[in-house]
């Protein structure tokens, strides 16, 4: 139960992580996150090369250590494709974020669900799991029939709670998105 519980917390936490990537029409440091920019010859995440601050709600500035990868830290936020056009004085990278359109909302919430379910379904997929391996142990004689049918409720009540959590994610990032 504990390895279930274990797995079925780290599906939560993924989604969690995988929702910060998504844009909304406020300044995020996190949605450059899963961004690489390639060191002398290393892709390394953009937060390793240069501090990255919000000085207010529409913009993004990157200070990189080395003055040298500023190109690299460009292209590296374009190829992204993520909307998002920056700006380079020299010194700093400037990304401005431009407020979404109501069509633009309306599909990033639609990604938004199909994360979310495709994330209910691994959580399914781990209850079965669960289930499967009671199964084999009650046909060894481990457990009994009983104990089967109490393991299998926790497991149920485990799944009905992890998938209530990612429905709340889903219901912030949703609101977030539409504001």
């Amino acid at each position: 139960m504990a390895d279930i519980e274990s797995r079925m917390e780290k599906t939560v936490n993924a989604l969690k992580e995988e929702y910060n990537s998504i844009r909304t029409g406020r300044a995020n440091a996190s949605i450059l996150d899963r961004l690489r920019v390639d060191y002398y010859g290393t892709p390394t995440p953009i937060n390793q090369v240069g501090t990255i601050s919000i000085p207010d709600a529409r913009s993004i500035v990157i200070s990189p250590f080395d003055k040298s990868v500023l190109g690299d830290i460009e292209k590296a936020i374009q190829k992204a494709e993520l909307g998002l056009n920056p700006g380079n004085d020299g010194k700093v990278i400037r990304i401005s974020i431009p407020p979404l359109t109501a069509d633009r909302r309306k599909e990033l919430v639609k990604q938004a669900k199909t994360t979310a379910e495709n994330y209910r379904t691994t959580i399914r997929n781990i209850r079965r799991d669960g289930n499967d391996d009671l199964k084999k142990q009650q046909k060894a004689g481990e457990i009994t029939e009983d104990q089967l049918k109490t393991e299998t409720d926790k497991l149920q009540k485990l799944t009905d709670k992890y998938i209530d959590e990612i429905n709340k994610v889903y219901d912030s990032k949703e609101k977030e998105i539409m504001e």
